[in-house]
This record gives C-alpha cells, structure tokens and sequence, in this order.
C-alpha cells in the first residue's frame, strides 16, 4: 500500500501545509499505512538502509557533512514554501534524518573516504537533492512531519488536527490537480496490478530482470507517471539495448533509467540517434557515451539549441575544439547550466578575480554551476581574510577550481590545521588541493608518520602521493639524511 496524502484546494502549491501559515483547504483524502517502510527499506537508487555508519570516517568529518546536509535540507524546504523561520525551526527537529542523510553520502561514495577524498558541496547536494525530491513526491504534504519523526512514522492525528484548523472555502477544488493525481494513482496501480496470469505486466517483468526493483519503479512512476505507459517492445526494450550496445553496463542500466526515465519515451530514430550526432559534431567523444550517459542520463533529451548554445559559450571562452570535446565528455552536465543565468554571471565574477576562465572551466567546469553569494564569495573573503593576496587567490583558483566546492566548516578546520604544520603560506599557493584531502584519514596521519620520522616533505609529495610511493620517497628521504 502506498502512502500519501491527498490535498486539493484552489492553491494547487500545498506543500508542507501542516507547518505554513493557513491555506483554504477544500477536501483532504489521507491514506496511510500500518507502517513506513522508507527508513528501514533500500531506497531509490542509493541501495542503502537507516543505519548511520561512521566506521571509515572521523567524528569532525562527520559533523562537517552533517552541516552541508542540513544546508542542503534547508534549502528544499524553502524552495517548498517554508520560511527561513520554520525551516530553521524544522531543521532543529530533524536529526535523526540528517544522520540518515549523511549516511547516504557514505554508502554510495565509500570509495571516495577510502582514498582520503572528501565530497564536495557540489557533489552533497547532487547526492541529496534527487532523494529528497523523490520523498517529496512520495509524501507530498505530509513529508515535514516524516521527516520530523524519522525513523518513526508520524501521527496521523496530529497532521489531521493541524489540517482541521484551516478555514473551509467556498471555491470548490482545482481541477488540474485533481487530475494530475488521479494520473499518478492510475500509473501506480499500472506498474501494480497482478495480472490474470499472477504476474506483473510483461514491461515491469522486463525492468525487474534488469535489475529494478518494484520501489524504484514506482519512485519513477511517482515522478513521471508516463514511465507507466510506455511499452515494452515498442519503447522500454529498444532504449535498454540500444544503451548495451553503446557498452553501457547492464548494472548501470536501472541508475540510467531512475535518473531520467524521459529516455524511454524519446525515438531512437527521430530523436536519440540524431541528437547523438550532434553532440558529437560539437565535441562529445564517441567512444565515450557509456560513461556520459551514466554521469548525465538527461543529455540526449536536451533541444539542440540549448546543446549549440552552451557549446558556443565554451568556444567563446577561448577553449580549444579539444578542450571543449573534454569538458562535454568530463562533465555533461555543464549543459543544464543555463548560460545566461548560470555561466556568464560566474565568468564575470571570477574574471573580477584575475582568474583565466579558460582554464578554469576546462580544469573544474562543475564551479561554474554554483552560486556567486552562497558559495563563491564567502570562499575568496576567507582567504582575503587570512592574508592572501587577490593575485594567489587567483592563482589557486586556476590551479584547483573546485577550492570552491567545499564548505567554509572545513576551510577553517584545515587551515587551523595548517597552521601547526610549519609550511610557509606559499605551499598553499602551490598546493590548494590540500584542501580537498581529509583532515583526520589523510593529512594528519601522514603529517604525523612524516614528523615521526623527522623528514620534510612538499605538501603536495605529502598527500598526493599514494601509500606506496609515500613510503618510498619517506624512506629516500631518511636514508639521504643518514648518508650525510
């Protein structure tokens, strides 16, 4: 059984109804079941349960992602209707989920803590945004209290009780919405029903051998109803192989599928295939298109004047025909960037900065997505205010361009770091990528074996080195010391 709520009132925008300030409500239908699986059940594509593990990353770590994730929460919830107020007040209520959040991080990026990289904002809020949209479309008005009470399910009497308190109207309900979720329901049920035979309908059947789930079907249903409709031989089927036969790995297929559905419902002929080429004419490498598609699954389904629109800008920006087929094979999504809201602003700020944007969107074209006031300045005050100069701002922001990407909570924990280690400021000049390593799984240990064995290194020998190569220029370095 499937919980929502339905709400249907002249204001068809009613999300987290139960915590803003009253709206008419016309009609409520509440639907809720016995228990709520999504806390304790694999969820969507990140495959991973309730628990909070914390085995492979240090305590400081952890209570830096927790305020990336709150930001990131934070943020949705505006964006749903709360006030900075209330979403504040949410966030207070809501630990358990943000633990339940990091945890996410650390199941499906695990690979990235073994080597001692951390996540940056970028890569947190790209991890967290789709998962909690996709709650979102699940629970709809009743999300704020699912979130609140996690991993508990909320009580339905108190929603209703709030719900109560909201004056009747005279208006009768909105149509539109109305319909839009009859369509959701009629979908759900499609992708549901037992057929005659006491299986599932044969395109289900097909999803289910690839490797989805029943749950993730219907997370896509949810999202995009038309998912419901396609067919299997005439839609579903020509897309899978077609993704096999670019060398898509079939595990990769249902991530391909949860990401963007709308693939499904494109024509191989008309519409897939000649967009390809065009992306190719304006630089995709060919060979490529396995992982392009896995980065960015929305690729193919872009109109090509916006495709030739964020190409042209790149050219404008003086990148080579090669430099532009690397960005668009390295990161497709530049192309959701919107150029004239998104690439132009940033280009204009860092270019204030003395920064090459050149190199900088072939180096880190994913800073070029952020935003100017939450992200870009506060990171360039910092080191201003530390007492470097625009000109070595400039610089370490060409050598590593995702120094944006990270969060001040971790500027300042390593730079407090920093301090205690003896190197001149210049190092980071040379070095800035030290602030994407960890401070407790990489930079303090090696900072630690490196005093220990009363040797100097670079800071870049230092951390960029992997554990075997470190242990050799270590022991160069100590035998030199004996030999003279």
């Amino acid at each position: 059984m499937i919980s929502f709520m339905q709400l249907r009132t002249p204001n068809t925008n009613l999300a987290f109804l139960s915590r803003t300030s009253p709206i008419p409500l016309y009609r409520i239908e509440l639907s809720f079941p016995q228990k709520i699986f999504f806390c304790q059940a694999k969820y969507a594509e990140s495959e991973i349960d309730g628990s909070f593990n914390v085995r492979v990353v240090s305590p400081t770590l952890v209570a830096a992602e927790k305020e990336e994730a709150k930001a990131v929460l934070t943020l949705f919830l505006k964006k749903q209707g709360l006030s900075a107020a209330l979403a504040a007040r949410a966030i207070n209520r809501s630990e358990s989920f943000i633990d339940h959040l990091v945890s996410r991080l650390h199941s499906v990026h695990k690979s990235r803590y073994l080597v001692g990289r951390e996540l940056t904002t970028l890569e947190i809020r790209d991890a967290l945004t789709p998962y909690l949209e996709a709650l979102h479309e699940e629970y709809g008005s009743i999300l704020l209290d699912v979130v609140e009470s996690f991993p508990n399910p909320p009580v339905v009497d108190k929603i209703e009780e709030t719900v109560e308190k909201v004056p009747l109207p005279v208006t009768p309900a909105s149509p539109p919405s109305a319909v839009l979720e009859s369509k959701k329901l009629k979908a759900l049920a499609r992708v549901s029903d037992i057929g005659p035979t006491g299986k599932l309908p044969p395109h289900i059947l097909y999803l289910v051998e690839l490797g989805m789930d029943i749950e993730k079907i219907r997370v896509i249903t949810r999202r995009f109803p038309a998912f419901a409709y396609y067919s299997l031989e005439g839609k579903i089927k020509p897309v899978v192989e077609f993704l096999l036969d670019l060398g898509v790995p079939r595990s990769q297929i249902p991530t391909i599928l949860t990401k963007r559905p709308q693939l499904c419902g494109i024509s191989l002929s008309e519409n897939f295939i000649p967009t390809m080429a065009f992306l190719e004419e304006l630089g995709i490498d060919k060979e490529q298109w396995a992982k392009v598609i896995y980065r960015f699954p929305a690729l193919p389904t872009y109109s090509r004047p916006k495709l030739k629109a964020t190409v042209d800008f790149l050219y404008e920006m003086g990148l080579s025909s090669e430099n532009v087929s690397k960005v668009l094979t390295r990161y497709p999504n530049i192309i959701s960037y919107s150029v004239e809201d998104k690439l132009r602003p940033a280009t204009k700020y860092f270019r204030s900065l003395g920064v090459d944007v050149g190199v900088l969107l072939y180096r880190s074209p994913q800073t070029f997505g952020l935003s100017i006031e939450a992200n870009l300045k506060p990171v360039t005050e910092f080191f201003k205010d530390k007492g470097f100069s625009m000109n070595e701002v400039a610089i370490m922001v060409s050598r590593y361009g995702a120094l944006y990407t990270f969060s001040l909570a971790k500027f300042v924990l390593k730079w407090e770091f920093f301090l205690t280690m003896g190197y001149p400021r210049s190092e980071l000049v040379k070095f800035p990528q030290y602030f994407g390593y960890s401070l407790e799984e990489r930079i303090k240990p090696r900072f630690a074996i490196m005093t220990d064995k009363g040797v100097r290194l670079l800071l870049n020998q230092m951390l960029s080195l992997s554990h075997d190569s470190f242990d050799k220029v270590l022991e160069k370095k100590m035998q030199k010391l004996l030999d003279n």
